[in-house]
Parts: C-alpha cells; sequence; structure tokens
C-alpha cells in the first residue's frame, strides 16, 4: 500500500475548493494587509467532498454512456474518468484516516 502525501493531498484539495467555488487556485488574498484569508476547514472538506462526488457521478455517466453505447462514447475517457474518480476518493479516505489519527492521538493526550 503506498503512502500519500498529506500536503500534496490537500493542495490538490484547495485547488479543487477553489474551482468549485469559481475562484482562481492562485488567487491573492483580498485582504490589504497581505495575512492569509480566513478559511473555514469545515467548509473546505464539504467542497472537497462535493467535488469527488461530482468526480463519481462523471464517471458513473461515462459508464452509463458507454455501457448505452452512445456515438460519443469512448472507453479511454471512460476508464481515465473511472481512474480519476476512484484516485480522488482513495486521497479523501486517506484524509479522513489521517483525521482520525490526529483526533485520536489528541484525545489520548494526557492533561
Amino acid at each position: 500500500m503506498s503512502q500519500f502525501d498529506v500536503n500534496s493531498v490537500l493542495s490538490q484539495m484547495r485547488a479543487l475548493g477553489a474551482q468549485a467555488s469559481g475562484a482562481l487556485p492562485t488567487a491573492a488574498p483580498s485582504s490589504a494587509s497581505g495575512a492569509a484569508p480566513n478559511v473555514d476547514f469545515s467548509t473546505l472538506f464539504k467542497q472537497s467532498i462535493n467535488a469527488v462526488a461530482s468526480q463519481q457521478n462523471e464517471a458513473q455517466a461515462q459508464s452509463d454512456a458507454f455501457d448505452r453505447g452512445d456515438p460519443g462514447a469512448d472507453i479511454v475517457k471512460t476508464s481515465i474518468a473511472g481512474q480519476k474518480a476512484d484516485l480522488a476518493f482513495r486521497g479523501l479516505v486517506e484524509i479522513r484516516n489521517k483525521l482520525t489519527d490526529a483526533y485520536t492521538t489528541i484525545m489520548n493526550m494526557p492533561v
């Protein structure tokens, strides 16, 4: 089982969240002081989940179109969409596992 680079996955999630909200991933902060914008983790995580769900829905739609024999359906595009959806889902599961481990570690710390 391969290890995912958590920072890489988080940066991809941020980019997907920025795409979902309509902003560019390299957009500069809107504040004049140059401080990092206030990002709510729950919103970012929900956007990431929605992005993964939309990738899975797109892959399923392409697979269904290929199964029906639609003229525009291509096996290569269908396969790539399925692999992208699988990779995105596995990345999200890894992030969930890391968050669960971090929560468990914090809760087990002596006070």
